[in-house]
């Protein structure tokens, strides 16, 4: 028997009304393929998008740290609900499918997950394709976290209760740090956070064929952008650059795994879902209706992604207060 997933046209009619005027100003915009456009107009029309300011944070820091490849700038935010010593924290890598995003373009989006999760966000600005390929960013999310726990008392952060996430390509970043961690044995992970990752190149799955013309992200882009950080040649993808081929899942961090239905990632990053669960791993698996991919960055638009960020939130929040 076919899963309902298959079953369902992929039409205009998956997307929530506020969502459909997001895709049809899209297309009335006439934006065609990033490929097509090229990695610099990518990088200057993501840049160029005008978002309402984020909440107001206790304070925002602009720092650097000694990364494996250079300086590596962070912006560390503290919300108001986080105390001055012993926060919890998620280390997070912005979206951007590896070649594009900035901590500028990313701030709205950091001073939210910091509000909602009641948590110090360090917002990572990692180099990025063609001019950094892999394992360039994979190398320097790996030394964010290390650097996080290692300046833990300076930062006001709890050693005990620092998490990894991120949105996208981040949140493929995200789960490639928690598998080195569990593989070179530390340092500590409280919890992964995958919005939407990037885990593997195209596959030919249902929600691939569907929605891989989607105006949010093409499936031709994905191949485009996958080469530019990975290479032309998948068989030398490992399980940091490409984290769906890991075959072991066990002993990682809990999880929270959310995607929106009319996302061309969507049947892939519930199966990474399930095979955390299936390896032993507490994980939350949430699908979104009437969203496609990039809708958690849409919060000042969409009621979908407002509550998401809501939800997402509380359960980070809820997992650091067990911990603490």
């Amino acid at each position: 028997m076919a899963a309902a997933h298959d079953t369902e046209p992929a039409t205009d009619d998956v997307y929530d009304p506020d969502a459909r005027k997001l895709v049809e100003a899209i297309r009335s915009y006439g934006g065609g393929s990033l490929r097509d456009a090229g990695v610099e107009a990518g990088r200057r029309s993501l840049e160029s998008i005008v978002r309402p300011p984020g909440p107001d944070m206790r304070s925002v820091r602009a720092m650097e740290f000694a990364g494996p490849h250079g300086p590596v700038p962070v912006r560390v935010y503290r919300p108001r609900p986080a105390p001055e010593q012993n926060a919890p924290a998620l280390v997070w890598f912005h979206g951007g499918g590896m070649i594009m995003g900035t901590l500028d373009s990313f701030d709205r989006l950091a001073r939210e997950v910091a509000e909602s999760t009641a948590a110090v966000v360090i917002n990572v600005g990692y180099r990025l394709a063609p001019e950094h390929r892999y394992p360039v960013a994979h190398n320097e999310a790996w030394a964010a976290l290390r650097w996080a726990h290692d300046n833990a008392h300076d930062l006001g952060l709890d050693p005990d209760r620092i998490g990894v996430g991120g949105d996208s390509a981040g949140g493929g970043l995200a789960a490639a740090t928690a598998l080195r961690v569990r593989n070179e044995g530390g340092p500590r992970i409280a919890q992964q956070v995958l919005v939407y990752p990037g885990l593997e190149r195209r596959c030919d799955r249902p929600s691939m064929r569907r929605f891989g013309d989607s105006p949010f992200l093409r499936a031709e882009d994905i191949d485009w952008m996958k080469s530019l950080y990975l290479g032309d040649d998948p068989s030398t993808d490992d399980e940091y650059g490409t984290p769906a081929l890991a075959t072991d899942l066990t002993d990682l961090p809990p999880a929270i795994v959310i995607c929106g239905y009319a996302d061309p990632l969507r049947d892939g990053v519930e199966d990474y879902g399930r095979r955390l669960q299936e390896a032993g791993v507490s994980t939350a698996i949430i699908l979104y209706p009437g969203v496609g991919h990039g809708f958690f960055m849409q919060t000042h638009a969409l009621a979908r992604a407002r509550a998401a960020m809501t939800e997402v939130g509380a359960l980070v929040s809820a997992r650091f207060a067990h911990l603490a």
